[in-house]
């Protein structure tokens, strides 16, 4: 495919094929390419960890146990703002009532969100989990960088015949994945992605979110 293609055609995949599994060499080729992203002075300031089997199981034990047991954990950093305001909260309003109304998933059944968001932590069943940390020192400018690097890992993906989900959805459980990843204590965790094929006749990888049009938030300037 070509790039307006595999950017367009990205989405996040919520339901990967357990079955089939992805090599390490196409993990190490993905993650090669991906490394060819921009970043300032060229100090890549990404650290991958590649989970499989045992210990990616070892993880959603233990961030599953603390979700069902109430415990909400509490994230290194802000990903959302701390005041929500329009245009942002119906955004995300949206994103989310269209992804559980075509699941059937009342929001107020309490039970059944918990069944699905737990879903998050078993990867979404695919073979492959990735962790993406960062240097504590590092500023805004890296995590600029950071984002460039993590879209050219799910666009390498896809021209590798897989998918991708990015997950922030572990961050509230740094302190329990991160030790299990043996990552050391200047790092701090940016996100976790899923990797893997993905199971083509689940509902929810039919779920499509909009985008706006360039000209919603594009302003040209000439004089």
């Amino acid at each position: 495919m070509n790039v307006t293609e595999a950017i367009e055609g990205r989405q996040s995949i919520r339901a990967f094929d357990p079955d089939r599994q992805v090599t390490a060499d196409v993990v190490t080729s993905i993650l090669t390419t991906a490394g060819r992203a921009p970043s300032g002075s060229n100090i890549q300031p990404w650290h991958v960890y590649v989970v499989t089997e045992t210990a990616k199981d070892r993880i959603t034990q233990a961030c599953t146990a603390r979700y069902l047991a109430g415990d909400e954990g509490q994230s290194e950093y802000h990903y959302y703002p701390q005041a929500w305001r329009q245009p942002y909260i119906g955004r995300r309003r949206q994103t989310g009532f269209g992804l559980y109304g075509l699941l059937g998933i009342d929001k107020a059944d309490a039970a059944a969100v918990q069944g699905y968001r737990v879903t998050n932590y078993q990867f979404f069943g695919a073979p492959v989990g990735l962790f993406f940390t960062i240097d504590r020192d590092m500023e805004l400018g890296s995590w600029l960088d950071y984002g460039m690097f993590l879209q050219s890992v799910m666009l390498s993906a896809r021209d590798a015949g897989l998918e991708t989900c990015a997950q922030a959805a572990f961050c509230p459980y740094y302190d329990s994945v991160m030790p299990l990843l043996g990552a050391p204590e200047e790092q701090m965790l940016v996100c976790g992605m899923s990797l893997g094929h993905p199971l083509g006749e689940a509902l929810v990888n039919g779920y499509r979110t909009e985008r706006l049009d360039a000209e919603a938030f594009t302003t040209f300037v000439s004089a």
